[in-house]
């Protein structure tokens, strides 16, 4: 099943605001620290602790987050619109087709969860997320 979801970016406080958010709404919390990632290694130290991808799935949303942030945190680039696709086939569309006329931040690739992982930002500036996670068909 296809499903889109919000992707939340936070300052260094992604798992104090997603336990909140849980709290409020209840539901499943995941959070991985950058620390229990294979991308510890290449990461300085002083991020281990910092939330690499949390999760919160309720029967209410399902929430993003993370505290890995490409440029400065400002109101209006705090928000990344999710599509996680159902095959292989979906994502390389969805990927295709919204990527035209924008700019693509990360291209499609295999990444170390087993999913199938890319970014990009529309011609209009908004920032797509596209993940495939093949464990879970």
């Amino acid at each position: 099943m296809t499903q889109f979801s919000a992707y939340l970016s936070f300052n260094g406080n992604c798992r104090e605001a997603m336990t909140f958010y849980k709290e409020c709404m209840g539901g499943e919390l995941n959070l991985q620290t950058v620390a229990e990632s294979p991308m510890a290694g290449q990461m300085p130290a002083h991020l281990n602790e910092s939330i690499l991808h949390s999760t919160l799935t309720s029967n209410v949303a399902v929430i993003m987050g993370s505290d890995m942030v490409r440029e400065k945190l400002v109101d209006g680039n705090t928000v990344q619109l999710c599509i996680n696709c159902s095959s292989q086939e979906e994502i390389e569309s969805l990927f295709s087709n919204f990527s035209s006329g924008g700019k693509i931040i990360d291209p499609l690739k295999e990444m170390f969860w087993g999913g199938v992982f890319g970014a990009i930002t529309d011609k209009y500036g908004k920032h797509w997320l596209f993940n495939y996670e093949k464990n879970k068909q």
